[in-house]
Order: C-alpha cells, then sequence, then structure tokens
C-alpha cells in the first residue's frame, strides 16, 4: 500500500531486486521544482554492485518466465492493474510535487499508465500468433522474448513513457531492468512497487542513481539483451557507442525540434489557437514532441501573433496543485539555466520577446524553476532558439514567402519527431506532409496520437526503432520463421 504520500514515499531510498526492496547504502534527495528547499523524497543511489544484481536478478527469471503461457502473463498483467487502480489519484498529486506537471496533466501521464496495463493484454495472442505464408514452402512467422531488458526513462513523462515499455516487454515474456530519471523517481517506483507484485520476483527490477554511471553498465553487460532509452540526442548517441561492441537491440525515442507550419488559408480560429498554444506550453513546454517552431505565411503573422499572445496570457503558472494553475515550473535546475540563458541570448539579439500569463505567487515565483510563456515574435531561421531543442515554454515564429522555403527550414534540422501543418485545405496538407522529415504529421493539431497502440516514432536523429501498432511488442522480440516443404510430414 502507498503510504505517507505527504511526508515520505514508502520506497524512499530503495531500490528493488529480485522482489525484495533493499535500502541503499547512499541516497539522494529528490527536490520539488516548485518549491525548490522541499525534499519530496530519497531515493537509493545505486552502486555498480547493486546494478550487477539486478541483472542477474532479471537474467536468473528469464527462462521461466518465457516459458509461462501467455494466458498467465496476460491474468498477471490485468490483476496489477486491479491493483493499482487505487493509488491512481494519489500517483498523480505525487508526480506533480517531484516533476512539476500541473495536475491536470499528472493525472493523464498516471491514468493512461491504467490504460496500457488494461488494453495490452488484449492484443497478447493476436500478436504472438504472427504470420503464414503459404506457397511451396509453408512458412510460419514466430516470436520469442530477447531476454533481459534496460528501460531508461526520462523525466518529462516519466510514467506512460516507462509503462509503454515496461508493460510490453513482460507480457512478450522479457524480463526488466528499470532506471529511473534520477529527477523524480519516485512515482515510478511506487507505482512499479504495485505492478511487481503480480509478478514473479526477478522479472521487475528497479535501480536508482546517477544515469551515466547506470546507464553505462545496463549498455554494455552481455545479459542485457535489449536497451530502450528515452531521453536526448546525444546520450542516445553514446547509448549506441557503448551497445556496439555486444550489437543489442536498441529503441531509442530522442530528441525533437517539431515545426508547425501556419498556411495562408488556416483558420487560425479560436480553438484552432488553443490547440496550438497547448501543443507548445503542454507541461511547460518541456515534450519531445512539442511545438518548438512555429513558420507562418507573411500574410497571417500579425494575426498569429495578436490571437496567441492573448492565448499565452490566459496562462497561470505556479506550483501544479494549487487551484487555477495552469503551467508548472521547468523540472530541475540544469534545465531552468539552459532555457533562461536562452533567453537572455535571444535578448541580447535584440528579439522582440513576449512575456505572458499570470504569476499565481509573486512571493514564491523565485522558490521555483519558474519561466514565464515566452513568444519571440521577430525569430530568424538561423537563431539558436530556433535551431535547438530549448524545452521551455518558449515559442519562436518566423515568418515566410512561400511554402516551399517554409518547408526547407521545417527539414533543415537533424531531428525528425514530429511536425503539423496549419490550413483549410486537407489535401494540400497531405501533400506537404509527403516533403516533411518527421516521423509524424499532424493537421491543424498536433501531439500524440490517442489509441495507445499507434505510434509513430521519429527519424533522422530523433530515433530508432519502428514502434507503430500492438503497443511495442515487436520492439522487445525476435522475430523468426519456421518453414517446411508442403509435402513433408512435419
Amino acid at each position: 500500500m502507498i503510504t505517507a504520500l505527504d511526508n515520505e514515499p514508502f520506497v524512499s531510498g530503495k531500490f528493488l531486486v529480485a522482489g525484495q526492496w533493499v535500502a541503499g547504502r547512499k541516497t539522494f534527495e529528490v527536490h520539488n521544482p516548485a518549491r525548490v528547499d522541499n525534499i519530496v523524497g530519497l531515493a537509493a543511489w545505486c552502486s555498480a554492485e547493486d546494478v550487477l544484481l539486478a541483472i542477474e536478478a532479471a537474467w536468473g527469471a528469464f527462462a521461466s518466465w518465457k516459458s509461462t503461457d501467455l494466458s498467465e502473463r496476460i491474468e498477471r498483467t490485468l490483476e496489477a492493474a486491479k491493483n493499482l487502480r487505487p493509488y491512481l489519484d494519489d500517483l498523480a498529486k505525487l508526480l506533480v510535487r517531484e516533476n512539476g506537471k500541473v495536475l491536470v496533466e499528472a493525472k493523464k501521464d498516471v491514468y493512461r499508465c491504467d490504460e496500457v496495463l488494461e488494453i495490452l493484454p488484449h492484443h497478447l495472442n493476436r500478436w504472438f500468433s504472427g504470420m503464414i505464408f503459404e506457397g511451396t514452402q509453408h512458412v510460419e512467422q514466430r516470436r520469442r522474448p530477447r531476454g533481459v531488458t534496460a528501460i531508461i526513462s526520462p523525466w518529462n513523462s516519466p510514467m506512460i513513457l516507462t509503462f509503454k515499455r515496461v508493460i510490453p516487454a513482460i507480457l512478450t515474456g522479457n524480463t526488466v531492468v528499470v532506471k529511473p530519471p534520477s529527477y523524480c523517481p519516485l512515482t515510478i517506483m511506487e507505482a512499479l512497487k504495485v505492478v511487481a507484485k503480480s509478478f514473479p520476483d526477478g522479472v521487475l527490477n528497479i535501480v536508482t542513481g546517477p544515469g551515466a554511471e547506470i546507464g553505462e553498465m545496463l549498455a554494455t553487460h552481455p545479459a542485457v539483451k535489449t536497451v530502450s532509452l528515452i531521453g536526448g540526442t546525444e546520450t542516445g548517441k553514446t547509448v549506441m557507442r557503448m551497445a556496439a561492441p555486444t550489437l543489442k537491440k536498441l529503441y531509442l525515442e530522442l530528441g525533437g525540434n517539431d515545426p508547425a507550419i501556419i498556411l495562408p488559408d488556416a483558420a487560425l480560429s479560436d480553438a484552432e489557437v488553443s490547440r496550438l498554444k497547448g501543443a507548445v506550453l503542454r507541461s511547460a513546454g518541456q515534450v519531445c514532441s512539442a511545438v518548438k517552431r512555429i513558420y507562418v505565411h507573411r500574410s497571417r503573422y500579425e494575426e498569429l501573433v495578436a490571437k496567441l499572445t492573448t492565448a499565452f496570457d490566459e496562462v497561470t503558472v505556479g506550483d501544479g496543485l494549487k487551484t487555477g494553475v495552469t503551467m508548472g515550473p521547468l523540472n530541475n535546475k540544469a534545465q531552468y539555466d539552459f532555457v533562461t540563458q536562452l533567453l537572455n541570448d535571444t535578448r541580447a539579439q535584440g528579439r522582440t520577446m513576449l512575456s505572458c500569463g499570470q504569476k499565481e505567487s509573486l512571493e514564491s515565483w523565485d522558490q521555483g524553476y519558474f519561466v514565464a510563456p515566452t513568444i519571440v515574435a521577430d525569430a530568424e531561421n538561423d537563431d539558436e532558439l530556433v535551431q535547438c531543442e530549448q524545452f521551455g515554454p518558449v515559442i519562436p515564429i518566423v515568418q515566410y514567402d512561400d511554402i516551399d522555403q517554409a518547408v526547407t527550414w521545417a527539414n533543415q534540422t537533424p531531428y525528425g519527431l514530429r511536425a503539423s501543418i496549419w490550413g483549410g485545405d486537407l489535401q494540400h496538407a497531405q501533400d506537404l506532409a509527403q516533403q516533411l522529415e518527421a516521423g509524424a504529421v499532424f493537421y491543424n493539431q498536433h501531439g500524440i496520437f490517442q489509441d495507445l497502440l499507434l505510434d509513430f516514432p521519429g527519424v533522422k536523429e530523433s530515433g530508432v526503432g519502428r514502434e507503430t501498432i500492438f503497443g511495442n511488442f515487436e520492439l522487445f522480440c525476435d522475430t523468426y520463421g519456421f518453414a517446411h516443404d508442403r509435402g513433408d510430414n512435419v
């Protein structure tokens, strides 16, 4: 049972190995980004020996777990969903305290974990059945789990992005070692503490501590067969280098610098502007697939700036647990320092910067990592703010004269996660989508796929791994063929 959420979470200072919560010999503090002097809890600073124990526990449990019937894996996962459900609201509040999201966003993050537990099991049998190809040979497509899976989670949307990897990995017969983000590990651990009780010891293990040290062990240990990382592109490249000697299978969801292209015939209705605002400011802009740069046709520039400024002014920034707050702080000091330096550099360039929104509390503003929603109204395409992944509540607006120019600029980035087209002609948008280098293109919206079984990862340096249907099952298994001549008695 989750206890004392307002004080110290039950798993503070502990990590999970082979079904046992072990007290860390060293711990580190997890702070509330809305009140940085508030300690939310403690997390274990795992040693190399601790991580090795977790890997060995996962490897030891794999032989038995991979042999369990699909029906048993399904039953255990549905049991975990039932057991977790009573704690969802408390988990959402804890997530606000250690992550900074506003409560409504935290609830979405947490409640979608319940959806993962409920939805994925019902598709397992169909996915594992594979396909049969008939010809001169009878060929069957078969699946088998790969082994120990390392899952390295991000701090921006830690719950759903962890569950979308842990649950399909376990359902398909793998065992798991999870490395939660150091900035906000507690909610993941509270949730997985409940989930782990539904599975045999060693199927689910959790280690916490410094990302570089633990990540290197997970990426290099020969018993780990798959590494799933959600994080920055440079971190992804480091993991690729470390995993290369053992040729591990990698699933990397990395950075993004998503463009939104506003066409001359865009409606820019109140509803569309609201959706655009949400795509920029959700989680204070700390979303890989957030809109991070806007290209607007010169004829609609003034209208867009005026309407977006009005929309941004409706935002109230503060502690995400307080009534009326619609945007929280940045999650950590490193990100806060990066974004504020970007703002200072942009201001020094002489750009027009529109600071928007309301401060929920003037007295507590300097006690957290708060940044006001900001529009840079006269950005140029080669500005650092436009070219980097700023990961904050800041949006540069760049004017263009013809659509070919806008498409060229949109593609002039190493990233290729998401993009969006805003206009009045669906066919035109579909034609433009063919030219945009992105894993997914949205029309008059920008965000995520509501169906948890669907996702289209980034291209270029935004990711490795082709998750499309069946909610990630294919990323944690090997597919092989079994063939025999049609006349053989096999």
